[in-house]
């Protein structure tokens, strides 16, 4: 299957099940199982749907800036525990405060993408420290993808104290100097700002900034409300994949209501297909889908397991992010 198809059909995505709630609250929480703040995605959203390109982990491409890795974490408030599976885009200026797409930018694509969150509603980009323009403190815009039926659109900043220093720390970087504005004087975050504050820590190690944003949107992760969702759910269903994390195989128990051609496969979270790809007719009924490691020379890490079900001029997608161990 072409990548395209595959990154095309994150947008109706079947919710994995949760943690125990026991897991959940073990993880430090910074929003308090309260909805996240609506804010405007910008003037300069982009449909990141619209694009395959998107779906990545390393958003930087030439842009020069301090590195920085944000983790992103998903809290459904129905139940105040991890979103699993749902789809988070990102996109912020770069150090100049220019955002790719538009104006003077007009068909670059830099400092946006998605990802798929795991099993503990997590997921993690690699980009830069932004840089901030007129009016805006520096912040990073963000779309929580829950189905096709909802989305959640917000920003989050960091302490004004701690991206000056980072600034400072690498003046050569930022030529336009440190943020002027803080928090409370942007108008964005007039209404507040609690529950759209990430952290930010220098990893001296990694010679890398680290921050850690959480947010919390409507939903307990189950399967979305669209259209979309509804009529994959009358043609197929997937159950827990075992074993996760998986060494040698992995079992995906998928469930037919109507018969159709199955294909799946594998991906790594930058896109890339990461095999293998089959394609079987199947009947009415449970099949346990499994998939052999050995000899495809994969590393440890998260991939993408995609099922896509084609029922006469119909085709129906479901994907599940695992984790591999050595």
């Amino acid at each position: 299957m072409k990548r395209g198809h595959f990154l095309k059909s994150l947008g109706g995505l079947s919710l994995m099940p949760f943690l125990p709630k026991a897991q959940a609250q073990a993880h430090p929480s910074v929003s308090n199982c309260i909805l996240v703040p609506s804010e405007t995605p910008g003037p300069f959203p982009l449909d990141l749907t619209d694009n395959a390109y998107y779906f990545r982990q390393d958003i930087r491409e030439d842009r020069e800036g301090v590195r920085l890795r944000q983790k992103v974490r998903i809290i459904g408030a129905g139940n105040c525990q991890p979103m699993p599976g749902v789809r988070v885009n990102i996109w912020h200026c770069d150090r100049d405060g220019d955002y790719s797409g538009y104006g003077t930018e007009a068909g670059l694509t830099y400092c946006r993408g998605y990802q798929i969150t795991d099993e503990n509603g997590e997921c993690e980009f690699i980009t830069i420290v932004p840089g901030w323009y007129p009016g805006r403190v520096t912040h990073v815009h963000f779309q929580v993808h829950v189905s096709t039926q909802y989305s959640a659109v917000s920003q989050w900043t960091w302490p004004h104290d701690a991206v000056v220093q980072a600034v400072l720390d690498h003046a050569d970087l930022y030529p336009e100097g440190p943020d002027p504005l803080t928090p409370g004087q942007d108008g964005v975050f007039a209404d507040g700002y609690d529950l759209q504050m990430a952290t930010l820590q220098w990893d001296a190690a990694a010679e890398e900034y680290v921050s850690e944003f959480e947010a919390t949107v409507e939903g307990e992760g189950t399967v979305g409300v669209g259209y979309e969702e509804m009529r994959t759910a009358q043609v197929m269903e997937l159950g827990q994949h075992y074993p996760n994390p998986a060494r040698e195989f992995i079992v995906f128990p998928l469930v037919l209501h109507q018969p159709g051609m199955v294909s799946w496969s594998v991906y790594d979270l930058q896109g890339r297909h990461a095999g293998p790809s089959h394609s079987q007719m199947l009947s009415v009924g449970q099949h346990n889908m499994r998939i052999d490691f050995n000899g495809l020379g994969l590393s440890r890490g998260s991939y993408i397991a995609q099922f896509k079900v084609e029922v006469g001029l119909e085709s129906h997608v479901l994907v599940r992010r695992f984790a591999l161990l050595d």
